[in-house]
């Protein structure tokens, strides 16, 4: 008996349709990585420099994207998400530790990852900036939660007996505004410093917040 002609697979290659497609969203954003990033600059790339960089058509790039805004705001949670689970890791690795080494652990590993490639430090303190309400609420609400997260933090010490007891939110705020800051400056090479002391500074500007002149562990 001949054989049954088989079903459409809806695979090509060895890759269904969703996976190709995924596959060409990874390289829409490793081109846009590296022109955002190292190139002329998320408002000097066209898109049709992007798809060529990437190696694909622009209606490619169309079935990926709306527009290049959308790649830049796609970037910049992904780069923001890689530290957030560097930092997460570093975290549950010390969780049982004193909060100074706790601290040094989390801004040691969050500092290595933004660093480590310093396109990912112009995609997330500088390319952002200034392109659009909407990229400025996203660049706002993802800051929100590196405040929540030191937060949080402040909040697990302060119940240890380890941090002062009150509403940190207001000093993280102001303490995330001087960790970009920092490492945005001594990536450009304006901050004469080593990496550790740059973490060993902002290791201890988040001490003296948890742990302000004045205030006492409570006794036992």
């Amino acid at each position: 008996m001949p054989d049954r002609p088989r079903a459409p697979s809806g695979r090509y290659g060895g890759k269904s349709a969703e996976e190709r497609k995924a596959e060409r969203r990874r390289r829409f954003l490793g081109a846009a990585l590296e022109l955002f990033g190292a190139g002329p600059g998320y408002r000097s790339t066209t898109v049709a420099a992007l798809s060529e960089a990437a190696g694909l058509s622009t209606r490619q790039f169309y079935e990926a994207f709306r527009n290049l805004e959308d790649v830049l705001a796609a970037l910049h949670l992904q780069v923001n998400d890689r530290a957030e689970a560097a930092v997460l890791a570093a975290a549950a690795r010390t969780a049982d530790t004193p909060i100074p080494e706790r601290a040094d652990a989390i801004f040691r590993a969050y500092a290595a990852d933004i660093t480590g490639d310093p396109r990912r430090i112009r995609i997330a303190f500088v390319e952002i900036i200034g392109v659009s309400p909407r990229l400025e609420r996203q660049r706002l609400a993802r800051r929100a939660q590196w405040v929540e997260l030191i937060c949080a933090e402040a909040r697990a010490a302060a119940a240890r007996g380890e941090a002062a007891p009150r509403d940190h939110r207001l000093a993280a705020t102001g303490f995330i505004g001087s960790v970009n800051g920092l490492l945005h400056d001594w990536s450009a090479g304006w901050v004469e410093a080593t990496l550790d002391e740059v973490v060993e500074e902002l290791v201890r500007q988040l001490l003296s917040i948890l742990r302000p002149p004045g205030w006492t562990p409570p006794a036992g």
